[in-house]
């Protein structure tokens, strides 16, 4: 394991691990940052190695409970009505998981959820700008006298960040299936991306969701 030191084959989101005889080690990414298979030496931004502690929770807004942790059970389904004499019986369905062997927490499994639905659906992800921002406006204030100010709607420039941020994280999927590229420059062209990402966490606070932003080394993020 300590050839994959930062790679997916050290992640807590690889599974499916099996032997390809062409492509080696690959697997599959619970997180669904690349499309399968995915080589074991691949790499991304959102690097966990494996038993490492979950990520904090998002901040919680004034007033907003707790969450439990866990899973809230469903609601208990009312009795059904008896059937009349020749109507039709309900189709049976299949029991649900109990449980699925997945090492993340609960606020991450319902993160990857919403992605794996809306692209199953064919809706696009909305992305949500926090609430005291809305209405706002970013003003550039020249320092030469006489010179007119600028004023950008903080919407417009919310849109413009969200854009920048997807079109960085598809040069990681292009980079990482890029057939003419080493793992050496895969790895050290990853870590440009990084520090992109480390670079534009500033902006963070824009994003109602603190997941939904940008996720530097650590070192770089704010």
């Amino acid at each position: 394991m300590s050839d994959y030191a930062g790679r997916c084959g050290s992640c807590a989101a690889y599974t499916r691990v099996h032997e390809d005889p062409t492509r080696g080690r690959v697997g599959e990414c619970a997180l669904e940052v690349y499309p399968p298979p995915i080589k074991a030496t691949a790499t991304c931004a959102r690097y966990r190695p494996k038993g490492a502690p979950p990520p904090p929770p998002p901040p919680r807004a004034a007033g907003q409970p707790r969450g439990s942790g866990r899973m809230p059970r469903p609601p208990e389904r009312a009795p059904s009505p008896e059937r009349r004499p020749g109507a039709q019986p309900e189709p049976s369905r299949k029991p649900l998981p109990r449980e699925i062997d997945i090492d993340m927490d609960i606020d991450e499994f319902r993160r990857v959820l919403r992605e794996v639905l809306s692209e199953e659906l064919g809706v696009g992800r909305a992305e949500m700008m926090g609430g005291r921002w809305e209405g706002g406006e970013i003003v550039l204030r020249p320092g030469k006298e006489g010179t007119a100010e600028k004023r950008i709607p903080l919407d417009v420039f919310f849109h413009k960040i969200v854009m920048l941020r997807d079109k960085l994280r598809v040069l990681e999927q292009k980079i990482n299936a890029h057939e003419g590229l080493s793992d050496a420059e895969k790895v050290q062209l990853q870590a440009y991306i990084t520090g992109c990402y480390g670079t534009l966490t500033t902006f963070n606070v824009l994003f109602a969701r603190r997941e939904d932003g940008f996720t530097g080394s650590g070192r770089d993020s704010d």
